[in-house]
C-alpha cells in the first residue's frame, strides 16, 4: 500500500512537472526568443519542491532515536505502540515509557494487521471461540485480533506464531498494562 501511494505521488509530481514544461513550451511559441529560458526555468523551479515532497518519506515513518524504534506518533496521549521489526510492545503516556515487553505476531497465512486502531474491548480470561485457546488479558483492537498473554510464546519463544494476535511473553507485564489501559486508547502496529 505504501509503495502504491509513493508511485501515485511520483506520477502526480511527474504530471505536474510535465504540465509546467508544456506550459513553458506553449509560452515560448508566443514570446520572443529570450522568453523561453525564463519561462522554462520558472515552472521547473516551482514544481521541483513538489517532486521532492513526493520522494521524501512520509512523517509517519519518522522514528524516535533509541533501541525501541518508536514511531513519533507514539509520543502523544495514551497509546500502545507495537513494532513488529523490533518485536516489542510499548505502553506510553505523552511520550513517557510506562511498560515494554517482548511480542510475536501472526504467521504468513494469518498476519497481524498494521495500522492505527482503538482498543475496542478487554477480556481478562478470554478463550478464543475459533481456536479454543486461552487468551488471558486480551485487549481487542481489530476484529478478533488482540494483544494478549501466551503461555505457548513463553514456552517456545519466537519459534511459534499466532493466528494474527500479538502474543506477549511476560504475564506480569501484560497484566500490568491490561490494568491500566482503557477502552478507546490508541494502538499503533507498524514495522520499522
Amino acid at each position: 500500500m505504501g509503495i502504491l501511494r509513493k508511485l501515485g505521488a511520483t506520477t502526480t509530481a511527474v504530471a505536474m512537472l510535465g504540465a509546467g514544461v508544456f506550459a513553458a513550451t506553449g509560452t515560448a511559441g508566443a514570446a520572443p526568443s529570450a522568453a523561453p529560458a525564463v519561462a522554462t526555468t520558472a515552472p521547473t523551479a516551482a514544481t521541483a519542491p513538489a517532486a521532492k515532497a513526493a520522494v521524501k518519506p512520509a512523517a509517519k515513518n519518522v522514528l524516535v532515536p533509541g533501541k525501541l524504534r518508536l514511531d513519533k506518533r507514539c509520543m502523544t496521549g495514551r497509546i500502545i505502540c507495537v513494532n513488529k521489526k523490533t518485536r516489542k510492545v510499548a505502553f506510553l503516556y505523552n511520550g513517557k515509557l510506562l511498560a515494554t515487553g517482548d511480542a510475536r505476531f501472526g504467521g504468513p497465512r494469518t498476519p497481524t494487521r498494521n495500522g492505527f486502531f482503538k482498543l475496542q474491548r478487554k477480556s481478562k480470561n478470554h478463550v478464543s471461540s475459533i481456536y479454543k485457546s486461552p487468551m488471558p488479558y486480551a485487549m481487542f483492537f481489530s476484529g478478533g485480533q488482540a494483544i494478549h498473554y501466551s503461555a505457548d510464546f513463553k514456552a517456545r519463544g519466537y519459534n511459534g506464531a499466532s493466528h494474527g494476535c500479538i502474543n506477549m511473553r511476560d504475564k506480569k507485564k501484560i497484566a500490568w498494562i491490561f490494568a491500566r489501559v482503557k477502552v478507546g486508547d490508541r494502538i499503533l502496529v507498524y514495522s520499522a
